[in-house]
């Protein structure tokens, strides 16, 4: 793997220090997409584990930040984080205006790899501009160089601005860069 990958799982392996953080989504407890070996580190009992319902993934995340955790939301790809616009748009978004409440939030998602195996384009969208036009309380980053992550997932973790944010990263980059 390359110095992409490493700064994923540096990353992950900083966030998992912070009591409040909890991982979830799919394949963080079993193997299935490259986001589980940037998570080997992290400890089972910090990870649950979610079947494919991403809006219900969602709104677990959700109710976890009003709880006063910091979800650590894991969507392998774009494609299916689409499956949750309701929860947070509608919702993780408007949180901070409708309630009062700060809630924190780290949504982690992908644009699908296209090499070695293309799985064709409903798994490999980009849709990080149209979001960033969707939401207001949530910040969205999109990771194109190793040494943007770290920094990045810091200041996710940091954050006091009342804010969540969604982290893009590229599948491709994982070996690449």
């Amino acid at each position: 793997m390359g110095k992409y990958f490493e700064e994923l799982k540096r990353s992950m392996d900083f966030l998992a220090q912070h009591p409040d953080t909890i991982f979830i989504g799919q394949a963080v407890v079993y193997e299935g997409t490259a986001m589980y070996s940037t998570l080997k580190d992290v400890p089972l009992d910090r990870k649950v584990e979610m079947p494919v319902c991403e809006d219900l993934q969602a709104g677990i995340t959700n109710g976890l930040a009003l709880y006063g955790k910091i979800p650590v939301s894991i969507y392998p790809r774009w494609n299916f984080l689409l499956l949750a616009v309701n929860q947070l748009v509608n919702h993780l978004d408007k949180l901070p205006e409708f309630s009062g409440y700060p809630t924190k939030a780290i949504i982690r998602t992908g644009i699908g790899s296209i090499c070695p195996l293309n799985p064709q384009i409903q798994h490999v969208g980009d849709f990080t501009d149209a979001f960033k036009l969707m939401l207001k309380n949530i910040e969205v980053i999109r990771l194109d160089e190793p040494e943007e992550i770290f920094p990045a997932y810091k200041k996710a973790l940091e954050r006091t601005d009342g804010k969540s944010t969604l982290l893009v990263e590229w599948g491709d980059f994982y070996s690449k860069k």
